[in-house]
C-alpha cells in the first residue's frame, strides 16, 4: 500500500509533542524531522488550518491544537468499556482510597483510557491518553500475558526492553516467565519498575469470547505497601474485574478461570 508522504510527515510532526516537549520551535522541528524550514513551515501552516497545531504568540513556539482534543474526546466516548467501567472505577477506589486505572492494548503499548484519583496519594504517571510499555508496567502485563502464542511472540518481536528504575524486567525471557507467573495468579503486579516509589497491582477485563479487552489496576505509593493486606487487594480488584467484565458480555461460568 502506497504511502502519502505529505499525510506522513504532518503525523509525524504531531507525535514529536508529548509531555516532555508540549512546544517546539520550528527549527527543533525541522531538525528531528531531518528536513529544510520551508518544508516544515508549509506543513505546520496546513495544520494549523485544520486547528491540529497552533503557534504560540508569545515565543513563536508551536503546540498541539484543540482539534485534536476534540477528536480524542470522540474516541474515548465511543469507548464503551470506558463507560461501562466507570462506576466500578469509582466504587473501588472508594473502597481502597488508591488510585484506579483503565488500560488498553494499542500495538506494543498499554494505553491509559481512564483515571480515578485515590486519597491515599497522587499517582502522577498515570494520566490519561498516556502510554506506558507493556514490560515494566502490571496492566502491560496483564494485557499480554493471556495472548495466544502467535500473537504474543508478534508483540515481542524486537520489542524494545527500555530501562527504567533498577526493577524493570530487561530481556525476553524474565519477561515470558513473568508472564507465565502471571496467568497462574490470575493478575500482575509490579513494584517500581516503571516509576520510583510507585507499585500496582492490575487484573484483567473480559469480552464475550473470553478475550483480554482491558486490565484495571491499583496504584499505591510503595511505602504504603507493608500496610495493606495484599490479598484483600487483589480479591477486590478480581471482583471489580469480574464485574466489569460481566457487563461486557463475559460469562464466566462458560470458561475456565484464568
Amino acid at each position: 500500500m502506497p504511502i502519502i508522504q505529505s499525510v506522513d510527515r504532518a503525523l509525524a510532526i504531531l507525535n514529536l509533542f508529548d509531555e516532555y516537549s508540549p512546544e517546539l520551535k520550528i527549527t527543533e522541528i525541522s531538525d528531528r524531522m531531518h528536513l529544510n524550514k520551508s518544508t516544515i513551515h508549509s506543513l505546520l501552516k496546513t495544520l494549523q488550518k485544520h486547528h491540529y497545531i497552533e503557534q504560540n504568540t508569545e515565543n513563536g513556539k508551536y503546540r498541539l491544537g484543540m482539534k485534536l482534543f476534540e477528536r480524542g474526546n470522540i474516541v474515548i466516548h465511543n469507548l464503551d468499556i470506558r463507560t461501562t467501567a466507570k462506576r466500578h472505577l469509582i466504587d473501588l477506589s472508594m473502597k481502597t482510597g488508591h488510585t484506579i486505572n483503565l488500560v488498553i492494548l494499542d500495538g506494543k503499548e498499554g494505553v491509559y483510557i481512564d483515571k480515578v484519583e485515590g486519597s491515599s496519594g497522587t499517582i502522577l504517571y498515570s494520566r490519561i491518553g498516556r502510554r506506558i510499555p507493556v514490560h515494566c508496567s502490571a496492566v502491560g502485563k496483564v494485557l499480554v500475558a493471556f495472548k495466544k502464542e502467535e500473537e504474543l511472540n508478534r508483540i515481542l518481536e524486537s520489542y524494545d526492553y527500555i530501562k527504567q528504575p533498577p526493577n524493570t524486567i530487561t530481556n525476553e525471557k524474565a519477561f515470558r516467565e513473568e508472564l507465565d507467573q502471571v496467568k497462574r495468579q490470575g493478575y500482575g503486579y509490579e513494584k517500581e519498575e516503571n516509576e520510583p516509589g510507585v507499585c500496582c497491582f492490575a487484573v484483567p477485563v473480559k469480552d464475550h469470547m473470553n478475550q483480554v479487552i482491558a486490565a484495571i489496576s491499583l496504584s499505591m505509593p510503595s511505602a504504603r505497601l507493608h500496610m495493606e493486606d495484599e490479598e484483600t487487594i487483589v480479591a477486590q480488584l478480581k471482583m471489580t474485574g469480574d464485574q466489569i467484565s460481566a457487563q461486557m458480555g463475559h460469562n464466566h461460568s462458560s470458561f475456565k478461570r484464568f
